[in-house]
């Protein structure tokens, strides 16, 4: 009895995670712009999507956004995480408290912080602006997704390396990034996400002239969604879908490896 309860509660929340998900996928192949009536199967709003200037260069600007962020961040997490981990118990605490105050505060503060900054240092506030927001709020992930692999390293294979003649750049390279890949790789993947995701921060860090998909689909709202969001976001899903699938597969592979 226990058991079908614990699986009856998972389906439950499964499906209210994914059944809307199913349904706006499922709008975008309508062809009339109702979303109470289904007037027959049609491509229209996917045609009209590619055919929308704005909505294209948003697109290009928060995919151009989460690449870059998801780069950077996941360079310089990587790097605050291996100095984190050398570091002794009291400075190791303290550094990671502080790793932890930017996620723990709400994305209005982080958001309205920075375009203070901004504005305090004469910054004109654009594409440049919302990349280094992106970047600032991404790295603590990716510090948290490397850490535990670096827990769980042998903490003598770095030592070993240097001991055999390895200069500290080769060991880094040669021992270390490949028994924390998996870590990097998932903090990566949570930092592109994060970004895409994002509307908060970018709101504020941002110009009206500058957009991505998030601000511009709250400029439109005001005058309703338009179909064409449909099928944007259905794209967006099947595209973060595939690319999950193909790193769980390849971090499984990892594993099996080892």
């Amino acid at each position: 009895m226990m058991k079908f309860i614990k699986r009856f509660y998972l389906g439950l929340i499964l499906f209210f995670l994914y059944v809307p998900i199913v349904v706006l996928i499922v709008q975008s192949f309508n062809a009339g712009k109702s979303r109470a009536n289904w007037e027959g199967f049609s491509l229209r709003w996917y045609q009209e999507l590619f055919s929308d200037a704005a909505i294209m260069q948003a697109l290009y600007v928060t995919l151009a956004i989460a690449v870059l962020a998801a780069i950077i961040s996941t360079i310089l997490g990587t790097l605050a995480a291996i100095g984190i981990h050398a570091m002794k118990k009291r400075p190791q605490s303290l550094m990671m408290t502080l790793t932890n105050i930017p996620m723990t505060m709400p994305d209005i503060v982080t958001g309205i912080s920075l375009m203070l900054l901004f504005i305090f240092t004469k910054v004109e506030r654009g594409f440049g602006t919302m990349l280094l927001a992106h970047i600032t709020f991404d790295t603590p992930y990716v510090i948290l997704s490397v850490l535990p692999k670096l827990k769980q390293m042998n903490k003598h294979s770095y030592e070993a390396a240097l001991d055999l003649g390895a200069t500290p750049t080769y060991a880094l390279f040669h021992v270390i990034l490949p028994e924390i890949m998996p870590g990097v790789i998932t903090g990566a993947m949570l930092a592109f996400t994060m970004s895409l995701d994002d509307f908060t921060v970018s709101y504020f860090t941002t110009s009206p002239l500058v957009q991505n998909l998030s601000t511009l689909i709250y400029s439109q709202a005001r005058k309703g969604i338009k179909p064409t969001m449909n099928a944007l976001s259905a794209l967006m899903f099947v595209s973060l879908l595939g690319l999950l699938l193909i790193v769980n597969r390849r971090s499984k592979k990892a594993d099996d490896l080892h």
